[in-house]
């Protein structure tokens, strides 16, 4: 009984004559815990992305970016990242309270290397783990259920040209993105809590 395939997976393989390969994959690199190598890899990176579903369905996709090391694997079965301040309007966090289940997708476009994390969400207070996440709103939690390596063949070969000045940085304040000095937005952004 597989863990990581239903039958809708199972008919286009037999289709493509890929259920052995998918046996292998599944017998070989899934597993349901982050390994030492997955959390080696998964805090060495800035960024990943966020699929969530409504009560509906329907998906949304989002990226989350940070410093290396701002998605923090706890245990072998939790991870933790923060939600910095954003535009407001919190589709992928909302939805994980209509619908915990998300997919995490890590690349590193340097090494051409990416992997998949499924789990269950929660969102947690900010101060839930030490050391504290500067400027974050709060964290969310997610009890891992899946973890896998994702074929790189694809992926696009890239380095980084610089990190974004607005990821938190202690007590410096990180500046104000020009969008949120536009006229259409300045009048309607949340009001700094004292």
């Amino acid at each position: 009984m597989s863990k990581l395939y239903r039958e809708s997976h199972r008919r286009l393989q037999r289709e493509f004559d890929s259920v052995r390969i998918a046996d292998r994959i599944e017998e070989r690199l899934f597993h349901e815990f982050v390994s030492p190598a997955d959390k080696a890899f998964i805090e060495s990176l800035d960024m990943f992305f966020l699929a969530t579903a409504d009560s509906s369905g329907r998906p949304n996709c989002s990226y989350k970016g940070g410093d290396p090391g701002f998605v923090r694997v706890i245990d072998a079965k939790t991870i933790v990242f923060p939600n910095y301040d954003g535009n407001g309007m919190f589709l992928s966090m909302g939805n994980t309270v209509e619908n915990p289940e998300v997919g995490l997708l890590f690349i590193d476009f340097t090494r051409q290397t990416r992997l998949r994390l499924n789990g269950t969400a929660s969102i947690v207070s900010a101060q839930s783990v030490m050391p504290q996440y500067p400027g974050a709103q709060f964290l969310m939690k997610i009890a891992v259920r899946q973890v896998f390596p994702n074929c790189p063949r694809y992926i696009h070969k890239m380095q980084l040209v610089e990190r974004s000045p607005f990821v938190p940085q202690g007590e410096v304040e990180p500046p104000v993105p020009g969008w949120k000095q536009a006229e259409w937005a300045v009048d309607a952004l949340p009001q700094k809590k004292t």
